[in-house]
């Protein structure tokens, strides 16, 4: 031992012997054979390469000359090597292949880069491309010239094969250029070995300079002695680095820290260490005998650099369990669980706004780091959504969430009604005292004993020994109670559980009142929306009607739909979406539903509908705003407004097979065809209503329907939802409407169950219908001359029309009321006047004209000569009115026609009995 401590440093371990020595020698060999290996593969690889270029560019070659313009003609002509052998050479050239032969079915040169071949049949299997007609490409062994080539068939404008192209690149070219290629790979594997040996060196002498010269043996030696006396000490050890990572820990820091298995190497603030002693190692700082936490211990902590005054230096730590201070330490590991506890009660509990949601996350929460088991129950009408009752001393109460460490339990189940009738059980005393009572030992509670005596009995067989139980109590109400059990645990709840208790029930309590708002909101806007959307659809004959509504899981929203009659058989079909949820959203909806119904009776195309409603929605958005609050800078804060709204406006006429389609924002509609193709037409978009837009004017856009065609309209919740965009929505909803024959009922009823997730986003309107035509025999059609002398006419071919239709019993009616109208229109109207009848579930006349004066309703006086046409009409019309089009007007006037339509005639003495037709026509509006 003294030799070799006397011995010089510069003699220790020199050459091979050495550590450092053994590593260069190992990684130059390792560098060596990957770099071998390297070089293997690389030339390997690269010959591989320029054999695939080789047939790829040899394909390109022949595809490309075949398939030239004029090479089938010249294959055809007396002389093909005189059409296609300055061609074949100048592609050849080009392309830089080795060879282009253009050749006979029976493999005969036609032409080829050595003149001597042209005539003599091309060697190898060329019937894959004269049989099959297939392009390929091949190695080929044999004459002239071993070679990569590709063999094309030529085909004529007949499909007939007429010849072939050959191309490639000799074998000899491939070798040289992979040849080339070998050079290069060696010169940069003796560069990389160069490097690779440099590098090692380099780490040697590091690794020399490390080790101090020291040989394996030596090293090994030294670690064995290190570890011994390291783990022998009966202290804590942590040397720690520069870097402030965990370098050793001995076995004794291992179990009092608890540190992981792979602790080694990693940061000190990743060691769950306490953060006074993370903040201790990362300072660097000198520490005497400080107490630190470690879980359940104290311990006291010395720390010193391992250089001292040197830059960059770790630490030592040294530590020691103070046994003395076990009980303080167990009293504030108790303490910081509650403030843990707590703390994560206030993040678990309350993530939704369901009530009975809510009760189970107290429950969880309290299982099993506070009792064994815990059970809440409430009063029914919290779990309604209604205000609990003032006074819940004697009132039952429904068990709503129940969790225990086991799943056998002798508790009674969730749903059962628990009652509290005996006033000396510890659930009674806590409700009437509004405070958290403790019962230490279960047995000696005769009062919960005497409540449900085999309960009772149940629960001290299963081990039950204790309870807490403390009332939830919200603004001074209480909304059930929450009963905390232990079974399993051999400690009762004691006193100093009580404070914890009461704060975990409070922050409970206000979760569950929360929910409790929210599912009375909720239900409220529910009934709200249900109330305004239409309960039965009107009945008319130009479309069969499917419809569904799903509000969303987290409220109902501003979706709404409509079926709304017009005059002259036609029906409007409404979709909209309001933004947002809750009861601002389904009134919101209210509103505008109306106000379409109201804009529906002026009778106007789908676009000046959108228009009239985005201008009241633009008035009403400003009726929002109120004045500025003082002290808010003279801002004022705005109410909710509607803006973001969304309305799709459809009229469809079941004598013109036309529909009008306009949109203010909103997704247009899928039209599925009687074969079950499926097209989404492309509509202007629009803006949303209520934008302050105006001067955009809507656009609305005309679809000619065949009968039996299916509208089918929604609202986006319908395409989007969780994890699913608006493209994504629609592709999956063509795919459900591409089966024909279904009614619209079970297309209602296919798209949901395609589309709906379980939990939608948003809420859904949807709205299918089945296009009808009025047949074509119900519709009569005449031009009217602009001439007093053609009213007749007119009137007497229209009555002989109703009695083909079995309309005797509306003759005179229908004859008065043209008379008037036509009348009216040839005086003051402009061509072209038309008169149409249309016999739908009403009798509809209607006369258009070119001009867009409107007439109007008056009280003629006595001594006047005329004025009382449109009276007349009005009196034996149901309804009349005028619709404006692009050019021009049409009064309309419906008549109920059928059993309970009447016969249509003037009554003894009414207004026109003593008037005839003729003198009718004379009177003026």
């Amino acid at each position: 031992m003294t030799a070799r401590r006397d011995r010089p440093a510069s003699g220790r371990g020199s050459g091979l012997r050495s550590l450092a020595g053994q590593v260069l020698a190992l990684e130059a060999m390792i560098a060596l054979l990957l770099i071998v290996a390297a070089v293997l593969v690389t030339f390997q690889q690269a010959r591989q390469d320029v054999l695939r270029d080789a047939r790829v560019r040899s394909l390109a070659v022949a595809e490309a000359f075949a398939k030239a313009p004029g090479v089938d003609e010249a294959l055809a002509s007396p002389d093909p090597t005189a059409a296609l052998q300055a061609r074949a050479e100048q592609t050849r050239v080009a392309t830089g292949v080795d060879f282009v032969a253009v050749l006979a079915l029976d493999g005969t040169r036609y032409t080829d880069a050595e003149r001597r071949l042209i005539g003599q049949k091309a060697t190898g299997d060329l019937s894959r491309a004269v049989v099959d007609g297939e392009s390929y490409t091949e190695t080929f062994h044999g004459a002239p010239n071993d070679a990569v080539r590709a063999v094309v068939p030529v085909v004529d404008d007949e499909g007939r094969i007429v010849g072939m192209v050959t191309s490639g690149i000799e074998v000899q070219s491939i070798s040289e250029v992979v040849q080339g290629r070998l050079v290069v790979l060696l010169a940069a594997g003796g560069g990389a070995l160069l490097l690779a040996v440099g590098g090692a060196a380099l780490v040697s002498r590091r690794l020399r300079r490390q080790t101090h010269g020291l040989g394996p043996a030596e090293m090994t030696r030294m670690k064995e002695h290190h570890e011994a006396v390291l783990h022998a000490v009966r202290e804590g050890v942590l040397i720690v680095g520069a870097d402030r990572r965990l370098l050793l820990a001995n076995d004794e820091a291992r179990r009092l820290l608890a540190l992981p298995a792979d602790a080694e190497r990693r940061p000190v603030g990743e060691l769950g260490l306490d953060p006074r002693t993370v903040e201790l190692l990362e300072s660097g700082r000198t520490a005497t005998d400080e107490v630190h936490r470690a879980g359940d211990r104290l311990l006291a902590v010395s720390v010193r650099p391992t250089v001292p005054d040197g830059p960059g230096s770790g630490s030592v730590m040294t530590m020691r369990d103070t046994t003395e201070l076990a009980a303080l330490s167990g009293r504030a590991a108790v303490a910081r669980g509650r403030l843990q506890l707590l703390y994560e009660a206030g993040v678990r509990i309350g993530t939704t706004l369901e009530v009975v949601r809510t009760a189970e996350e107290l429950a969880e929460v309290a299982v099993p780091r506070f009792a064994d088991f815990a059970t809440v129950e409430l009063l029914e009408p919290v779990l309604r959504g209604e205000e609990p009752p003032q006074d819940a001393t004697l009132a039952e109460m429904r068990r709503t969430a129940l969790t225990g460490v086991r799943a056998e339990q002798p508790l009674q189940p969730v749903g059962e009604m628990i009652r509290f009738h005996v006033p000396s059980t510890p659930m009674s005393t806590a409700l009437a005292g509004g405070h958290a009572v403790v019962q230490e030992e279960l047995a000696a509670a005769e009062g919960w004993r005497a409540q449900d005596p085999e309960g009772a009995a149940r629960a001290l067989a299963y081990g039950m020994h204790s309870l807490l139980t403390v009332p939830l109590l919200a603004r001074g109400v209480v909304l059930g109670m929450a009963n905390f059990w232990r079974a399993d645990t051999p400690e009762p709840f004691g006193e100093e559980d009580l404070e914890f208790a009461e704060e975990l029930a409070a922050r409970a309590a206000v979760a569950i009142d929360n929910a409790r708002r929210f599912t009375r909101e909720h239900a409220m806007a529910v009934t709200l929306q249900r109330s305004l959307l239409p309960r039965v659809l009107p009945e008319q004959d130009a479309v069969e009607v499917a419809y569904r509504y799903l509000p969303a899981k987290a409220g109902v929203g501003g979706d709404w739909f409509d079926v709304i009659p017009l005059p002259g058989a036609r029906v409007a079909l409404v979709v909209g979406d309001v933004v947002g949820h809750g009861l601002h959203a389904a009134a919101t909806m209210g509103r505008l539903r109306t106000a379409v119904h109201n804009f529906s009776t002026l009778d106007v195309p789908p676009d000046e509908i959108l228009g009239h409603l985005d201008e009241l929605t633009g008035r009403i958005d400003e009726e929002a705003e109120p004045a500025a609050a003082p002290g808010d800078g003279g801002r004022g804060r705005p109410e909710e407004s509607i803006t973001g709204a969304t309305c799709l406006y459809a009229i469809y006429d079941p004598a013109s097979g036309v529909c009008t389609v306009a949109s203010a924002g909103h997704p247009g509609p899928a039209v599925v065809h009687a074969d079950g193709r499926v097209e989404f037409p492309p509509l202007p978009p629009g803006l949303p209503l209520g934008l302050g837009l105006g001067d955009v004017p809507f656009e609305s856009t005309e679809l000619r329907l065949p009968e039996g065609s299916t509208l089918v309209l929604f609202t986006d919740g319908l395409l989007e939802d969780h994890g699913r965009d608006v493209g994504t929505g629609l592709r999956l909803l063509r795919r459900t409407l591409e089966r024909p024959e279904r009614s619209p009922e079970q297309i209602c009823a296919d798209v949901l169950a395609s589309l709906l997730s379980p939990a939608p986003r948003d809420d859904i309107a949807l709205l299918v219908a089945r296009t009808r035509r009025l047949p074509a025999d119900r519709i009569a059609e005449w031009e009217v001359a602009r001439d007093p002398a053609a009213v007749s006419p007119v009137r007497n071919a229209a009555a002989a029309k109703l009695g083909e239709w079995g309309l005797d019993e509306a003759v005179f009616a229908v004859e008065l009321i043209l008379s008037e109208l036509v009348t009216n229109a040839v005086r003051y109207g402009a061509d072209p006047v038309r008169v149409r009848l249309l016999y739908d579930r009403r009798l509809v006349c209607e006369v258009s004209d070119g001009s867009s004066t409107s007439p109007h309703l008056r009280h003629a006086a006595e001594t006047d000569e005329g004025g009382r046409g449109l009276y007349l009409v009005a009196r034996f019309a149901e309804r009349w009115g005028t619709r404006y089009g692009r050019r021009g007007k049409t009064i309309w006037a419906e008549l109920r026609v059928g059993p309970d339509g009447g016969d249509g005639a003037p009554e003894a003495g009414g207004p026109a009995s003593a008037l005839d037709l003729d003198t009718l026509e004379k009177l003026a509006w």
